[in-house]
């Protein structure tokens, strides 16, 4: 008797089609999901909804803390380069920069030598190691934390009168500074240092909550606005700008040594972005769950009409596919040919799915080796579908030589 062998076959690999068909679904909720995002942001990118933008009514805009201050008599004007910034600086004017961790280093030394000869006051809001090193000598900034309620304990007499107030951020040291006052300290360090640097003077706010429509109303944060930022009849608003052209000057103001930005990508980023990527993230996560494959219980149930044999079965072996479940596919294939090869060799049906019975009736029938028998009727679980196949074909020669044996 010959040996059992099988005919070639091909790959059951997924055509490209089959991979767009089942794809599409999550692609097309993530493009909703980016264009949602791209929408939302050019949305909420214009001058009247930036983050501390005095024209702003939104939760993290700056409007409420303005007009109080023009109710007041205080000229709120608004720049976004540096070049207004400068030119608007002077004795009688309060210059207040938003981020001053933006500027670059030929900025931040541009606007250090209009500041020490403004005889005016500089308002530096979260101003960091990135640039507090150049705005401020002689003055460390570190990390303090969350914004949280401090009290002023300081002889600063707008501190004093404005209570508890909200701050953060960063808290600041100077180093052998003479003329400063520190303010709402954290872990020792204050978070607000008033440096009297001649005529003018500077402050360090460590965070610029305070200063948000939405905590205004907080605790002593207006009071401790309106006295820092009202001391003067003007207000220049300083909100620094990707596309100001002083950002392009190189090595203006650094003493041409090449002083570079060492700020990292993400210190560049904006914080909605960071926001609005994690987002994104969970939402592919949970879309991934959505669409994730669990293989339930079987369910057996009375079909309402008849079907023939070769639909179901090319059904089932689709949903098999479909759920790569070689395993169970292999195990119904091998089990229908022993139930139907055992009666043709006299075994009994509750023996048909015993190897120890079964295996030695076979080979006595087609006088084949006992090891190719156990492989093909009770081998292990096919590595692939193409392996898969192969298995199939093998137990049709086998069914067939036991036939006409």
């Amino acid at each position: 008797m010959t040996e059992v062998t099988a005919a070639p076959t091909t790959s059951a690999s997924l055509a490209p089609h089959q991979i767009w068909i089942r794809t599409r679904g999550l692609l097309l909720a993530l493009l909703v999901l980016v264009a949602a995002g791209i929408a939302l942001a050019t949305m909420r990118s214009g001058d009247q909804h930036g983050r501390l933008d005095p024209r702003s009514a939104d939760r993290y805009g700056s409007r409420a803390v303005a007009e109080l201050l023009k109710e007041r008599g205080v000229s709120v004007h608004v720049v976004t380069t540096l070049d207004e910034a400068t030119a608007q600086a002077g004795p009688e004017t309060t210059l207040l920069v938003a981020s001053p961790n933006l500027l670059t280093p030929h900025q931040q030394s541009e606007l250090r030598a209009t500041t020490d000869h403004s005889a005016g006051r500089t308002v530096l809001l979260a101003a960091g190691p990135p640039s507090v090193d150049t705005l401020v000598p002689g003055v460390r900034a570190e990390s303090a934390g969350p914004v949280a309620t401090r009290a002023p304990q300081c002889s600063l007499p707008a501190a004093r009168s404005a209570g508890d107030v909200e701050t953060g951020g960063f808290h600041y040291a100077s180093d052998g500074l003479d003329n400063t006052i520190a303010c709402f300290p954290s872990n020792g360090l204050p978070t607000l240092l008033l440096v009297e640097q001649g005529p003018g003077d500077t402050v360090l706010l460590g965070s610029p909550d305070l200063l948000y429509n939405a905590r205004l109303g907080n605790q002593g944060n207006a009071s401790l606005a309106l006295q820092l930022l009202g001391s003067h009849p003007h207000l220049v608003w300083y909100l620094p700008s990707l596309t100001d052209t002083s950002a392009a000057a190189e090595n203006g103001g650094d003493g041409g040594d090449g002083a570079h930005d060492d700020r990292s990508f993400v210190d560049l980023i904006p914080r909605g972005w960071l926001w609005g990527t994690l987002q994104l993230a969970l939402a592919a996560v949970l879309a991934a769950i959505w669409r994730a494959r669990r293989l339930g219980p079987l369910v057996a149930e009375r079909l309402p009409v008849a079907i023939r044999a070769s639909e179901s079965t090319e059904g089932l072996a689709r949903l098999y596919r479909r759920a790569n479940a070689r395993d169970r596919a292999a195990d119904s294939l091998r089990a229908a040919t022993r139930t139907r090869i055992a009666p043709l060799i006299g075994v009994s049906p509750p023996d048909a799915h015993s190897p120890a019975t079964l295996i030695p009736a076979v080979s006595a029938r087609l006088s084949t080796t006992g090891s190719d028998l156990q492989a093909v009727l009770f081998g292990p679980v096919p590595s692939d579908d193409a392996a898969l196949v192969h298995l199939a074909d093998q137990l049709d020669t086998l069914e067939r030589e036991v036939r006409t044996s």
